[in-house]
């Protein structure tokens, strides 16, 4: 992520006065980081970890950096500029990351940058917002576990199918919210944002097809439907001919997941859920260690 200078963004009055300039107590700060997670808007917190000796920053010194203003200080100047931006390219990247900057806001990188620096600031940047929504549709063995894996990545899961055995609590104890009903009634009404991650795992492409149909064009951050090539082609092919827009059908991840050779539901839903990872978090979706980008090459 690459960092610019920024000025200080407008104060609170001139926002409406929503929020207070500055934060002046642990209680304040509190209060609005239970706000970010409770119901947003996003935000991300900026504490000081660590600081070389001399610079005149305070240890849990806490910025707080909006969307479009922030609260608090960590030192003010152009260090507190470029955290701020740093910050708030985060926001939409989901980021918990320590960053390493001099006094002067220049961003550090590498362990023999950082131990060559004259002085550091040590920074944790940690977005905080309400959980993101997993949103399954189909109540199937596969959508059981993408389910199971989301509930264990602290997503909140909602759970759509028309059929009773498929849609109950007792199959999706974890479940935020498990819907039995018509797939076009239930998906239509279905709160959906940007922070919403909708997988498409429903008993065959026609259901598949009417699903996408109610989805697609409503702005979710992910939309993933599990089929063969042939099969998606055909449907996306036929919402095409319908006037969905060609534009969101193209942002549909289709066929679902990441290419790790899954064969068994348990492994599809990890596939999936390592795409959505992948969406949200970012990454090159490639072994870390060079043996492993060494098999992965080999079996390509």
């Amino acid at each position: 992520m690459s960092c610019t200078s920024s000025s200080t963004s407008e104060s609170s009055a001139d926002q409406g006065g929503a929020y207070p300039e500055r934060m002046t107590t642990s209680s304040e700060i509190a209060q609005a980081l239970l706000r970010a997670a409770r119901e947003g808007p996003a935000l991300a917190a900026c504490t000081v970890m660590a600081a070389s000796p001399g610079v005149d920053v305070a240890l849990g010194a806490k910025l707080l950096v909006y969307a479009d203003h922030e609260i608090g200080e960590i030192g003010g100047g152009p260090l507190q500029a470029r955290v701020t931006q740093f910050a708030r390219d985060a926001i939409p990247n989901h980021l918990v990351q320590t960053c390493v900057f001099t006094p002067q806001g220049d961003l550090i990188e590498g362990r023999r940058a950082i131990e060559s620096a004259d002085a550091v600031v040590e920074v944790l940047v940690e977005v905080v917002e309400p959980a993101a929504t997993l949103l399954v549709v189909g109540g199937g063995h596969v959508g059981l576990a993408v389910g199971q894996l989301g509930a264990m990545l602290g997503m909140d899961v909602a759970i759509i199918d028309d059929r009773e055995d498929y849609a109950n609590p007792e199959r999706f104890p974890y479940a935020a919210d498990v819907i039995c009903g018509d797939f076009d009634e239930e998906l239509q009404r279905f709160p959906i944002s940007a922070n919403t991650y909708i997988v498409l795992v429903s008993r065959g492409h026609k259901v598949d097809e009417l699903a996408l149909r109610a989805v697609a064009e409503r702005g979710a951050g992910y939309v993933g439907m599990i089929g063969s090539q042939r099969r998606t082609r055909t449907v996306l092919q036929h919402l095409a001919e319908d006037g969905v827009d060609r534009e969101s059908l193209d942002r549909v991840f289709t066929p679902i997941g990441l290419d790790i050779g899954a064969e068994t539901p348990e492994e599809i839903a990890v596939s999936v859920l390592g795409e959505i990872i992948l969406v949200r978090r970012g990454g090159g979706a490639q072994p870390m260690s060079e043996h492993g980008r060494s098999l992965a090459a080999a079996s390509r």
